[in-house]
C-alpha cells in the first residue's frame, strides 16, 4: 500500500512539533504531509518556511481541507471546543482522524461525536501517547491481572506542570472559560486523567473537587487541584494538580490487598504480599504485624515511543498492519471525570455522581463562558515542545 496521505489542522506548538519532528525527520515511514491547515496567516507563513521544495497544500479554512481529497487521514491540534467538530466533520466524510487531548470540553459534545465514529467507517483515535510508555503499560498490565488484589487507594500527585505568566498571556485562548473550558485538568492533565482510570480499569462513582481559581497567576481557570475519588467498593482515591509548584511532584501510586504499585521518575516499583492483607488480618495471632512483603524494580521492554507510537500505530492499522492501539472513543472517560472535578469545584466540592449530569455542568459552563475574560495576545508564536513529554 502507498504511503498515507496525512493533514494537520492546527500549526500551534504542537502540530508544528508533528511536522518539524516527526514527519519531516522521517520518524513516521509510512506517512506523508499533503495538507496543512491553519486561520491564522502568521502561522501559515513560518510553516512554509520549513515546508520549502516539499508538495505541501496549505489551508485557511480546514472544510475546504477535508473537501479537497488530499488526505486519508487527518490530525485534529486545535483548541479543545472544536476538537469533536472537526473529529465529526473528518469522520463523516470517511476520513481516518487522530485528535489531540481532550476529546472536548464537556460531555454532551464527546457523546455527538463518539455517535458519529460508530457509524462511520473511518478509524477514530485519541492522541493519549502516555498510554505509550512502558511504566504506565506495565502498571495496568499488573492491576488486569488482578497482580495488587482488590482496590484500596489510588493516589496521583503532579504537581511539576509548573508554568509561568508568560506561559498563560502567549494565547488569547488559554487559560479562558471561552478559549480552553478549563485549566490544569483540561490542559496539562488530560493524560493523567486518562491514565488514571485506563490503569485502574474503572472511573470512580464519586468525586469531589476542591478547584482555585487563579491562586497563582493572573488567569479566571484553575491551576490548583485536590480532588476525592470514591470508587464501587469503596475505595478512595485522591488527584492532586497544579502548575504553580516549583519543584513539583510526579507521583502515581495504586494499592490494594496483595501489594502496590508505584510509578515515580520513570520507574515502576511493586509490593507483593506473601498473602492478601485482609486473609492475613481474619488468620493472624498478632496484632502489629503485616503479612511479609516483597518489594522489586519491576522490568519492562523499556518502550516509549510517545505520539510516534501513536501515529504510526494508527497508520499500519488503517494499512491493515496492526489493531487500533487507542479506540477514539474512550476519549469521554477522561472528559467525564474532569467534568465531575470542575462541577464540584464550581459548586464548593459538592459531591458528584458519575455519570454526570451533562445539561447541568454545560449549563453551568455556558455561565462562566459569558463572564470569560478577553484576552489580546499575539498568537502567531512558536514553542518548541519537542522532549517536554516523558512520563506526562
Amino acid at each position: 500500500m502507498e504511503k498515507v496521505r496525512v493533514g494537520i489542522i492546527g500549526l500551534g506548538n504542537q502540530g508544528t512539533h508533528y511536522m518539524a519532528g516527526l514527519f519531516n525527520p522521517g520518524k513516521i515511514p509510512n506517512g506523508v504531509i499533503t495538507a496543512l491547515c491553519d486561520n491564522n496567516p502568521a502561522k501559515i507563513e513560518l510553516m512554509k518556511s520549513r515546508t520549502e521544495g516539499q508538495n505541501v497544500a496549505y489551508f485557511d479554512n480546514y472544510i475546504d481541507m477535508l473537501d479537497s481529497g488530499l488526505c486519508d487521514m487527518v490530525m485534529v491540534v486545535v483548541p479543545h471546543y472544536f476538537h469533536p467538530e472537526m473529529v465529526i466533520e473528518a469522520l463523516k466524510r470517511g476520513i481516518h482522524v487522530i485528535c489531540d487531548k481532550p476529546a472536548g470540553v464537556y460531555t454532551k459534545q464527546v457523546k455527538e461525536m463518539n455517535e458519529v465514529a460508530k457509524q462511520s467507517n473511518a478509524l477514530f483515535a485519541m492522541m493519549f501517547n502516555q498510554r505509550t510508555n512502558c511504566v504506565y503499560r506495565k502498571m495496568r498490565e499488573i492491576v488486569q491481572a488482578g497482580g495488587i488484589g482488590e482496590l484500596q487507594r489510588v493516589t496521583w500527585i503532579i504537581t511539576d506542570w509548573y508554568r509561568t505568566q508568560q506561559y498563560y498571556d502567549s494565547g488569547s485562548w488559554r487559560a479562558t472559560w471561552e478559549g480552553e473550558g478549563g485549566g490544569v485538568l483540561f490542559n496539562q492533565c488530560p493524560h493523567q486523567i486518562d491514565l488514571v482510570q485506563w490503569v485502574v480499569g474503572e472511573l470512580p462513582v464519586q468525586v469531589n473537587g476542591f478547584c482555585q481559581y487563579g491562586k497563582w497567576h493572573d488567569i479566571e481557570v484553575e491551576d490548583d487541584v485536590t480532588a476525592y475519588f470514591r470508587y464501587k467498593n469503596g475505595a478512595t482515591g485522591m488527584f492532586i494538580t497544579t502548575t504553580g509548584e516549583a519543584p513539583g511532584t510526579n507521583r502515581f501510586e495504586i494499592s490494594g490487598t496483595k501489594g502496590k504499585l508505584l510509578v515515580e521518575n520513570n520507574k515502576l516499583y511493586y509490593w507483593q504480599n506473601d498473602q492478601d492483607s485482609q486473609e492475613w488480618s481474619k488468620t493472624a495471632t498478632i496484632g502489629f504485624v503485616p503479612p511479609k512483603c516483597t518489594m522489586t524494580e519491576v522490568e519492562t521492554d523499556g518502550e516509549n515511543p510517545q505520539h510516534m507510537g501513536i501515529i504510526n500505530n494508527f497508520i499500519a492499522a488503517i494499512r491493515g498492519e496492526e489493531p487500533l492501539f487507542v479506540d477514539g472513543k474512550e476519549g469521554i472517560n477522561g472528559v467525564e471525570l474532569m467534568n465531575a472535578m470542575e462541577l464540584s469545584g464550581w459548586n464548593n466540592g459538592e459531591p458528584i455522581m458519575l455519570p454526570v449530569d451533562e445539561d447541568r455542568y454545560l449549563r453551568e459552563l455556558e455561565q462562566h463562558v459569558a463572564n470569560s475574560k478577553k484576552k489580546t495576545c499575539v498568537d502567531g508564536a512558536i514553542a518548541d515542545t519537542a522532549g517536554t513529554f516523558g512520563s506526562k
